[in-house]
């Protein structure tokens, strides 16, 4: 994992999530995973669109990620979508709690990859939820993001 382009390598990311929430504010957390965990994500196995972050006994989890189990583990495997502890400095755990227990925020899970140092990662984000009309909104600019390089392609 020495070389730049994997360094970042993405797992799974959570494309819906900006369509149907404003990000307000990006955190990068750390995962607690089990060894069969992380060689599943290794193979690139992992889906977090309909997972979430909340609180459990003062800390924060991410809830609903489907890792799937690997097959090579045997008796020593996981369950595919327990809850995993997330890892933030407690400044920052008490700042999304007390964001989540305001109206209509929620954490949702950005993206799952592994950082320069090979260890797992989540890219958090402190969301409000969109209306219909909003999300027409970000329909319509991405159309016109797409139409306007179409124009600038054919000028050149």
């Amino acid at each position: 994992m020495k070389n730049t382009e994997n360094a970042h390598r993405i797992v799974a990311q959570n494309r819906r999530a900006r369509f149907d929430y404003f990000i307000l504010e990006e955190f990068e957390a750390g995962i607690m995973l089990v060894g069969s965990e992380v060689k599943s994500l290794r193979s690139g196995k992992a889906s977090i669109n309909e997972s979430h972050a909340g609180e459990m006994k003062g800390e924060l989890y991410l809830f609903n990620a489907n890792i799937p189990e690997y097959t090579q583990a045997n008796s020593f495997n996981h369950e595919a979508k327990r809850p995993r502890k997330l890892l933030l400095r407690y400044r920052e755990i008490q700042k999304l709690i007390g964001a989540i227990q305001r109206k209509g925020m929620t954490i949702v899970p950005l993206s799952v990859y592994f950082n320069t140092k090979g260890l797992a990662k989540v890219a958090l984000g402190l969301a409000k939820g969109k209306n219909v009309v909003d999300k027409r909104e970000t329909i319509k600019e991405r159309d016109w993001q797409r139409d306007k390089s179409r124009i600038l392609r054919r000028e050149d």
